[in-house]
């Protein structure tokens, strides 16, 4: 319990949560009686259409005979397929966030030149203001990171003389350097809290002007800087696959809504930071990486495919982990048969686990893959297949590259500010009309009582 009197709650605040609690609930069969798209979603889950869009086209299924049926899934940024991009990146190279980026940004795949003079734009900006990291990121530093990130990115309005400056050439300025900026706000965060909270020793790398971000993410968190290319080029491709994913997903969705308001650039990503802190969004691959931990503990042989399936109907059936009733990292809102995000990344994630030493590991979440859906088919009535999602190995990934916890939803927010910025981009230059989806009442009008009456 805590001691601390400001987050106590006391019976009076209890008996006033549940009078909140009472007038708060709605019917659920009401969103039915007046075809309420709840969740913004039809019955069968799909995405009610709010928004055009040229930035990216998630794609999971196919027409056959006039009617959509369940596909491979595809993803595509500026209509480029990212299996393509991915693959055509060379295997030396690790500026394939920065390639993509500039694609989200700017509608084309840049060539060499436009590439190196990018890259060299954004080194420029990775500069934080004079004493920043002293007098904002070092004081009262938060346990959640995406709170340290909301709050940095929030001070940083007032380090901007043209900060409420809402046209195309500013907004972009403010968004490269944002680019720019979240990797040095998430990982000098987390090492100030470290320091503060736990007594580690606390170090600050400045970056690297010839490095990539994600090379320059490895040299400012680790200690000794050193990291090996694999590793670099295995958090460039998690960087690259995390940093788009069309219009309607929470985070991206809160970007077009507050942005259509008019808001400056810092108030529209610190919201969008806000939902992707979510556990259902941003936060899902730290419940598959607990979830596997937990499953370690229990199973006596990694490889008794039958102790496996045990523990997974376990986790169905409530009775394992969390009992929240899932398998995480399985699954997705619009993905069936399979999340490309997921397969590109596999074989990425193999190659590092050879040179880890985690091949184990490896071969338990492969297990999983493989399982997971079987059994989730005979346990429930599905209405699409289930397959794993970029977040069943991200996890994993991260903690091989020895990334903290702390840190994993942080690096979602350093890939997706990218395709936030693209997309906010194209809400003001739609200049449309303010969003303002209606809500219907379903409490009936009262006669008013006064106060002696009641």
């Amino acid at each position: 319990m805590t001691t601390n009197r400001y987050c106590e709650i006391t019976p009076g605040l209890q008996q006033l949560s549940a009078l909140s609690e009472q007038c708060a609930r709605i019917d659920p069969g009401l969103y039915t009686k007046y075809d309420v798209k709840r969740g913004l979603r039809d019955l069968n889950g799909k995405g009610v259409l709010v928004g055009l869009t040229e930035i990216s086209d998630v794609c999971a299924t196919r027409e056959v005979d006039g009617r959509s049926v369940p596909a491979e899934g595809e993803l595509f940024y500026r209509g480029y397929n990212v299996r393509d991009i991915i693959a055509g990146i060379p295997e030396e190279s690790h500026l394939g966030f920065e390639e993509c980026t500039f694609l989200l940004l700017f509608g084309k795949l840049p060539n060499r030149t436009e590439l190196e003079k990018f890259t060299c734009m954004l080194s420029e900006y990775r500069t934080l203001p004079t004493s920043f990291v002293r007098d904002i990121i070092m004081k009262a530093p938060s346990r959640d990171m995406m709170n340290t990130l909301a709050r940095s990115v929030l001070t940083l309005y007032s380090y901007d003389e043209l900060a409420d400056d809402i046209s195309l050439p500013n907004v972009l300025r403010q968004c490269l350097q944002l680019i720019s900026l979240f990797p040095l706000l998430s990982v000098y965060g987390y090492q100030a809290y470290k320091h503060y909270h736990d007594g580690a020793s606390l170090y600050i790398h400045s970056p690297k002007a010839e490095y990539s971000t994600a090379e320059n993410i490895l040299h400012i968190l680790r200690p000794d800087s050193h990291f090996t290319p694999l590793e670099a080029k295995l958090l460039d491709i998690a960087l690259i696959l995390h940093m788009e994913h069309g219009g309607g997903n929470n985070s991206t969705f809160t970007t077009h809504l507050v942005s259509s308001s008019g808001t400056d650039t810092y108030s529209a990503i610190a919201a969008s930071l806000g939902s992707l802190k979510g556990p259902k969004h941003g936060g899902a691959n730290i419940k598959v990486v607990r979830m596997f931990e937990d499953m370690k503990e229990h199973l006596t042989d990694w490889e008794d495919e039958e102790a496996i399936s045990r523990y997974l109907t376990a986790l169905l059936h409530k009775e394992a982990f969390d009992h929240a009733g899932l398998i995480y990292g399985m699954g997705h809102a619009v993905y069936s048969l399979s999340d490309p995000r997921a397969q590109i990344f596999r074989s990425f994630v193999e190659k590092l686990s050879a040179e880890k030493g985690y091949e184990k590991e490896f071969a338990l979440y492969a297990s999983v893959e493989r399982l997971a859906p079987q059994i989730i088919a005979k346990e429930r009535k599905i209405y699409k297949g289930v397959s794993p999602n970029v977040d069943f190995y991200s996890g994993f990934a991260y903690s091989m590259l020895g990334l903290p916890v702390e840190l994993y939803t942080p690096i979602f927010a350093i890939a997706r500010i990218s395709g936030w910025s693209a997309h906010r981009l194209e809400e003001l230059a739609i200049n449309g009309k303010i969003m303002r989806p209606a809500y219907k009442n379903v409490g009936e009008h009262k006669a008013f009582i006064p106060m002696e009456k009641r």
